[in-house]
Order: C-alpha cells, then sequence, then structure tokens
C-alpha cells in the first residue's frame, strides 16, 4: 500500500510568522552580502534587506 500523507491547513499563527512586523515598518535590516557595495556619484552606497520578508533598501553615506 502506499505511504498516506496528512493534508493540514496551515494555521493563520505559523502561516504569517515573522511577516506582521514588517507590515508594520519594523524590519530586521542585514547588510546584504551580495553585493558589498557600489559605488554612485562618488558615494558609498549599501544594500540591505530584510532577513523576514526580503525587501531590500540601499543607504548612501
Amino acid at each position: 500500500m502506499a505511504d498516506i500523507i496528512k493534508f493540514k491547513k496551515p494555521k493563520a499563527k505559523d502561516k504569517h510568522k515573522g511577516k506582521t512586523l514588517c507590515r508594520h515598518g519594523f524590519h530586521k535590516w542585514v547588510i546584504c552580502k551580495k553585493r558589498p557595495f557600489d559605488v554612485k556619484t562618488g558615494k558609498l552606497v549599501t544594500l540591505y534587506e530584510c532577513s523576514r520578508c526580503g525587501k531590500t533598501k540601499t543607504e548612501a553615506k
């Protein structure tokens, strides 16, 4: 006989875990290591990425 797989509907708590903070503007910014830095018009530009939702932002110093 075949293995029986249980299909459960994910709970709302598990489905949206960690996303509620990002929706309210409290991202967990981490420096993106893929592109260490970018130079635009003589300024150092750093790329940040949220570790929970994946949104990116740039900051010029």
